[in-house]
């Protein structure tokens, strides 16, 4: 019988070893912290503010999931040598248990434990593993944020034919073809012959046809014009048709959106507990090709909308509102984007670390073709939720009630904050002094009911496209 050995403490490890480790996780950390800062300032370079702050969202989830790591190595000793009767561990394992020889048994807590007749709450091997798992989940979170992203800016490239449509909205060619003088009836325009059919008056109908469609071409000319000419109308001066640039504003809005998928929510962190706790792989792909035909359906909702009017002039003029969308909260669905993105990220650090820790024959991994169709699936929702899903929301959430803040360019949405902020700083100063004037206590921001370019009206210096409407 072969005696144990045990393990060499730091008092009996030669310094010149410890040195090396330090040396080499400190050489790593320095250069990962470098690599994180110069892609920041590239971006201050390029007044990618919005990206500025995903990478800052970015850096603080993975301080949350150091502290986590830490948190874990500190309270190894004390976590393991709390005991819990026989029988509640006994419950809820993940793999059927396996006998093992009772000279394997381990040491330190779960000893004290077994002299009581009890096990661990968690043995220090287990938290070791779930130490790894946690570093394992952070470089895959940041991995799958790259990759939507990358994914995300290329389809942005392919939004090419966007801003050749919005050139094309300059020409006399499409005015003269969508003359406001100009009568038709709504079945008989291009948006009106796309949705007014008879499967829109269908519910059932309705969605699978908006199902498959989200398949093939998401966005075709005539939805994006339409819904730009709606936006447009609802929000902007009548002469802002052939001067607003829609496409860079729908840019700058996919960009804002960046910010919150790459978030985690104590709300995901939550399902996040719930999967580690039931053992389950859930569905991501549900959930996401749910929000893509939610947005399809959208858009022929809309178009439903100008039934009812029988007759239009010139372009069809789609009506804006929260009431299409679920629970009257068009952001609902970029919360949901975000928790696929994140499930679907999990669930592939989940599988990454039972492989390395267990093995590819584990009771996680039984049959071949459950791997094979895993990794599938994860690339199949990466991408199209990050490819198709997402761009499109950053198009059709443009029709709810309000608009959104990043249709001013970055100068201007600055000096917007700078006079909100001053304009705060007059009234709370002229509430403490007991001066308070008709003209003083005015609100420091526009009405939400006033669209918040009318107090700029006079604003110049910019030519990005807002100004000119702006100045019409």
């Amino acid at each position: 019988m072969v005696e144990a050995v045990k393990a060499r403490s730091l008092e009996e490890t030669p310094t010149w070893a410890v040195a090396v480790v330090c040396f080499v996780m400190v050489l790593i950390s320095i250069i990962i912290e470098h690599i994180i800062h110069l892609i920041g300032k590239w971006l201050k370079k390029r007044r990618k503010r919005a990206l500025y702050e995903a990478l800052e969202k970015i850096k603080s989830e993975l301080m949350l999931l150091g502290f986590m790591s830490l948190l874990l190595t500190i309270g190894q000793g004390p976590i393991s040598e709390i005991c819990v009767p026989k029988s509640v561990g006994a419950t809820w394992h993940p793999c059927k248990k396996q006998e093992k020889d009772p000279s394997e048994d381990e040491n330190g807590g779960s000893d004290k434990c077994a002299e009581k007749g009890k096990v661990s709450l968690v043995s220090a091997d287990g938290i070791t593993q779930l130490n790894i798992f946690i570093f394992v989940l952070a470089a895959f979170h940041v991995l799958c944020c790259i990759i939507t992203l990358t994914l995300s800016r290329a389809k942005a490239c392919t939004m090419r034919k966007w801003k050749k449509w919005e050139i094309e909205t300059t020409t006399y060619n499409y005015q003269f073809s969508h003359d406001p003088e100009r009568f038709r009836f709504a079945r008989e325009t291009s948006f009106g012959r796309r949705h007014l059919n008879f499967w829109a008056r269908s519910p059932i109908l309705l969605w699978i046809v908006c199902f498959f469609r989200q398949f093939l071409r998401s966005v075709p000319k005539v939805d994006y014009l339409t819904l730009r000419h709606g936006f447009i109308t609802a929000h902007l001066a009548p002469r802002s048709q052939t001067k607003f640039d829609f496409q860079t504003y729908i840019k700058r809005s996919l960009e804002e959106d960046f910010k919150v998928v790459v978030g985690i929510s104590p709300t995901i962190w939550f399902f996040a507990v719930l999967f580690l706790l039931f053992n389950t792989y859930g569905e991501p792909k549900s959930v996401i090709l749910s929000v893509s035909t939610k947005l399809q359906v959208v858009i022929t909702q809309m178009g439903l909308r100008i039934q009812g009017t029988q007759v239009v002039q010139g372009t069809p003029v789609v009506q804006p509102g929260d009431d299409l969308f679920w629970f009257n909260h068009p952001r609902l669905l970029l919360y949901l984007i975000n928790f696929v993105l994140f499930q679907n990220a999990f669930q592939f650090a989940f599988f990454a670390w039972t492989w390395y820790e267990f093995g590819l024959k584990s009771c996680f991994h039984k049959y071949p073709e459950d791997l094979i169709l895993r990794i599938t699936m994860w690339a199949i929702i990466q991408f199209f939720c990050s490819y198709v899903t997402l761009p499109l929301y950053a198009l059709v959430t443009q029709m709810g009630t309000t608009m959104r803040p990043t249709i001013f360019n970055e100068r201007l949405a600055k000096a917007l904050r700078t006079w909100h902020h001053t304009a705060k700083q007059h009234v709370k100063q002229n509430r403490h002094s007991g001066t308070v004037t008709p003209t003083t206590s005015a609100p420091g921001t526009p009405s939400h009911t006033i669209s918040p370019v009318h107090p700029l009206h006079d604003y110049r210096g910019e030519s990005d496209g807002i100004q000119a409407s702006l100045r019409s």
